[in-house]
Order: structure tokens, then C-alpha cells, then sequence
């Protein structure tokens, strides 16, 4: 890749549209575009048509694209050009926006390829940006982010990211680190002069002090894989529960199959929705119960591998009767784990003396037979983390706290959705990772009196870290790997 070349490319969607736009970027980008645009022909004035236009920055020009300027007009287009520095790239850009026919803006390509341009790599225009000084990594990858998202929370996370949000988080640690290497390089470099060297409990200190924004921002990674990924939710109980019929209240449609038999959903049902702008997967699962023939038995099996891969669990009990043993073995399953228990058909049942949020391990009672009768028995002791709701899935009843609930998980995770920048892929939290290892060795030499000329190399290894975070110093086939996940044009 030759950052000296001029590169083209479509830069929106493929298929049919109202516009279609093709990119131009590099030091010859002006020439090209002048070579394939010709001024166009007006009622007023048909003595200048054909003529090449003359490109001003910052000015959108309305002309013609023709294949020469003897050739028949191929398309009516405006051209915008962005002059360097003041560019996506800080190279000289033109943009045509032409009508959003393939055909016209494949043979656009084709012109600029004939006039000297290069087709772009997937992510070019964008690794320019980032090579020439633009954005750094983090804003890069906030580019895909924001071109990925599904929803406009996961939309507004890329903005604020693609406007420095994390790099800015970075900055303050990385420069007392930097602070503490220079002030133990000068101590080893001035030696014989007796510059004072800061003591070993200072040092701990300001490793200390470096560390804990470090941490606090890798943290943040559990939040952000769920806000840049998304999130699957497991609809489990025995079979009648209402399962289906929550699954439908979430996804505000009829989307899975609900009768009065019980074991009618036989196969996993899957939606996508959005809650507070976290996607959520849903997964509606056949009801756990023995099964009566072997598609039923099929369907349980699936059921059980959804509630091991489900990042959370919602756990439907039917609130007007009594526990079963099946019910009693699904608590236990999900004791230990992310979990919502969910007591549906409250409609059914007299629960007004129960909160509509209670715990397990607040000793709440189901009463045997008749819920309103003053013969209660034990819910279960179950793990106080574990949230219950009551709902109905007919009337819609408590649906709206479920939605609460669900977004009561999300946002715990972490505790980082209310500051703006925190880590949102595998690559960011590895380097933080990486930079704590180095601090908690370099915490280690401190206390063992280690020369600080071996201690540098540990506080060096954090330093290397942060600037791997950012893209200070990256690795060539790093970058391949980041820009190759993009779609040519962007």
C-alpha cells in the first residue's frame, strides 16, 4: 500500500439509491476528477458546455460526467472538493455524487482507474487518516463502530468515541507514566551530578495512582462488549409458563407460535430487539419437561444448550400455582449465574401483597394452592443478587419493569455506562490488560529493590501498551487486521 497514490472507490452502500457518491483521495485526486468533469449544459449559456470545470475547495459545483469531452454526458453529478489538509484523509479529496444507478458509478471507477487513480483497499481512506495524524486507533475503530451500529445508543457511543472519548481517558495516566519514567531516567542518566531519584515508597505511590484510572477503564470492558455486541437473553421454564407470550411482549409482535397446549413451541425462536439501545437477542426455548416424543425431546435439548450460552436468563414461573419440582430444579440451575426470575400470569393470581421487585433472600412466601389464603409455604433461599418480577404476558402488566430489570443487568455491568469513553472490543481491553501486568511487575521490583534500570523495562512494557492502545506505536499487521474489517470506500 502507497500512501503517495490516488485511490477511488464507492463509498456508499452497493445497490439502487437516489445518490451514489464515489471517493477520490490523493495528491492527484483534482486532476483526475477535472479529466472525467465537464461543465454542463444550461438553456442560458450552451457555448460553455463540455468545457472542464475548475475545482474550489470547499465548493459543491453541479456538472457532467462524460467519458471525454467529445463523449455523450453520462450522468448530470455534483462534485465537492475538500483540499488538504482539510480532509477526511489530509489528502486532497473530491467526492461526485452521482445518481445511485451501478452501472454509472461502476464506469465512474472505471474513468478515475484509466486517468491514474488506484482502487482502495478495504478501510483506506480511513488508514490514511489515521497514518497522516487525523485520529488515532481508537477514533478509527469508533468509524466502524458507528457505521455498524443497530441502534442510535450504540450510534451516539461511536460518536463520542470518534470524537477522542477514550483517548482522552488514556491520556492523564499515560502522562504521569511518562512523568515517572523521565524523572528515573534522569537519576540514572545524571548519576554523578546528584540529581535526586524520588524513594521506593513514592514510586509505589505514583504507580499506584497511574494504575487505578487504568483499571477502572479496563472495567469498563464488560459494558461496552455488551453495548457494541449486544446481549442473549434466554426465555426457560416448563412448558404452559407463558413463555412465548413474554417473548412476544418483549418483541412487541406475534412473532412466536401461543395455544393453550403445553409443549407447543418445539424449536428455539430467535428476535433482535432493542432495549435502552443495547440489542438484545432474544431466545424463546421449548418448555423443560419430560419429553413426550422425540422432536419434543430435540427441542429441550436446544433449550438447555440456549440457558448455557444465554448471557442472561429469564426464568418464567407461573405465579397462579404452586411450585413443581421442575421449577424448583431451574432455581437451583440458575443460582449461580445472570438471572431474572419472571412470576407470569399474575392476572391470575391475588398477589397484591406482594412488591412488584423482591428477592430470594427476603423469605417471600407462595402460598400452596389458593396465593391469597393465609397457608404459605417457602419460596425458595436462593441467591440475593436474583431479582423477581411480577408480570402478566396477557395484559402486559410488569413488562415494563422486566424491561427495567433487563437494563438494571446491562448497565451493572461495569458501572461505566455513566461516563462517556470506555473499551468496546477484545483488542482494547487486551492492551489495558497488558499495561496493568506491566504496573503491577513494575509495583513488585519496587518493593524487592530492584535496580531501576531493570524497573524502566517493566514501566516501558506499560508505556508500549497505551501506545498500542491508541496507535502511537502499532504493529504493521495489527493495522492490516483493524482496516481489513472495514467496507472499501470508508
Amino acid at each position: 500500500m502507497h500512501l503517495d497514490d490516488t485511490i477511488v472507490a464507492i463509498a456508499t452502500p452497493p445497490g439502487r439509491g437516489g445518490i451514489g457518491i464515489v471517493r477520490l483521495s490523493g495528491p492527484q485526486a483534482v486532476e483526475i476528477a477535472q479529466r472525467m468533469l465537464f461543465v454542463a449544459r444550461t438553456k442560458v449559456d450552451d457555448e460553455v458546455s463540455g468545457r472542464a470545470v475548475t475545482l474550489s475547495a470547499g465548493r459543491a459545483i453541479f456538472c457532467e460526467l462524460r467519458e471525454s469531452a467529445e463523449g455523450e454526458r453520462l450522468d448530470e453529478v455534483v462534485v465537492t472538493y475538500f483540499a488538504k489538509p482539510h480532509s477526511y484523509t489530509t489528502d486532497d479529496v473530491v467526492e461526485i455524487s452521482c445518481h445511485g444507478a451501478p452501472v454509472i458509478l461502476q464506469r465512474a471507477v472505471e474513468l478515475a482507474l484509466e486517468h491514474g487513480a488506484r482502487m482502495a483497499e478495504p478501510g483506506e481512506f480511513t488508514m490514511r487518516a489515521f497514518l497522516n495524524g487525523r485520529i488515532d486507533l481508537t477514533q478509527a475503530e469508533a468509524v466502524r463502530d458507528l457505521i455498524d451500529s443497530q441502534t442510535l445508543y450504540q450510534a451516539k457511543v461511536a460518536a463520542q468515541q470518534l470524537q477522542g472519548s477514550l483517548s482522552h481517558r488514556v491520556q492523564d495516566p499515560k502522562q504521569k507514566l511518562v512523568e515517572v519514567i523521565a524523572i528515573l531516567e534522569a537519576g540514572i542518566d545524571f548519576a554523578e551530578d546528584d540529581v535526586a531519584v524520588i524513594p521506593g515508597p513514592e514510586i509505589t505511590r505514583r504507580i499506584a495512582e497511574l494504575r487505578e484510572p487504568i483499571e477502572k477503564l479496563a472495567a469498563s470492558f464488560q459494558y461496552g462488549k455488551l453495548v457494541h455486541q449486544g446481549l442473549t437473553l434466554a426465555i426457560v421454564g416448563r412448558p404452559n409458563v407463558g413463555k412465548s407470550s413474554l417473548f412476544n411482549q418483549l418483541v412487541q409482535s406475534e412473532r412466536a407460535i401461543v395455544t393453550a397446549t403445553p409443549g407447543t413451541t418445539r424449536d428455539l425462536v430467535t428476535e433482535s430487539v432493542a432495549i435502552g439501545g443495547i440489542p438484545i437477542r432474544l431466545v424463546d426455548t421449548a418448555g423443560l419437561r419430560q419429553a413426550l416424543d422425540e422432536a419434543e425431546n430435540i427441542g429441550i435439548r436446544k433449550s438447555m444448550e440456549a440457558l448455557a450460552d444465554a448471557d442472561l436468563v429469564l426464568l418464567v414461573l407461573d405465579a397462579s400455582v404452586p411450585l413443581d419440582d421442575v421449577d424448583h430444579e431451574l432455581l437451583r440451575d440458575v443460582n449461580d449465574r445472570a438471572a431474572i426470575v419472571v412470576l407470569n400470569k399474575a392476572d391470575l393470581a391475588k398477589l397484591a401483597h406482594l412488591p412488584p421487585h423482591f428477592s430470594f433472600q427476603a423469605a417471600n412466601a407462595l402460598a400452596d394452592g389458593d396465593l391469597s389464603s393465609g397457608k404459605d409455604r417457602q419460596f425458595i433461599t436462593a441467591s440475593s443478587e436474583t431479582p423477581v418480577v411480577l408480570a402478566s404476558a396477557l395484559t402486559g402488566e410488569g413488562i415494563s419493569k422486566l424491561r427495567e430489570e433487563i437494563l438494571r443487568h446491562v448497565h451493572g455491568a461495569g458501572g461505566a455506562s455513566a461516563e462517556p469513553g470506555f473499551v468496546t472490543n477484545v483488542r482494547q481491553h487486551e492492551q489495558l490488560r497488558k499495561a496493568l501486568s506491566a504496573l503491577d511487575a513494575a509495583h513488585a521490583a519496587v518493593a524487592m529493590n530492584t535496580p531501576h534500570e531493570m524497573l524502566l523495562l517493566d514501566l516501558y512494557s506499560a508505556l508500549r501498551a497505551l501506545d498500542e492502545l491508541t496507535g502511537a506505536t502499532t504493529a504493521d499487521d495489527i493495522l492490516n487486521l483493524i482496516f481489513g474489517t472495514f467496507c472499501i470506500g470508508k
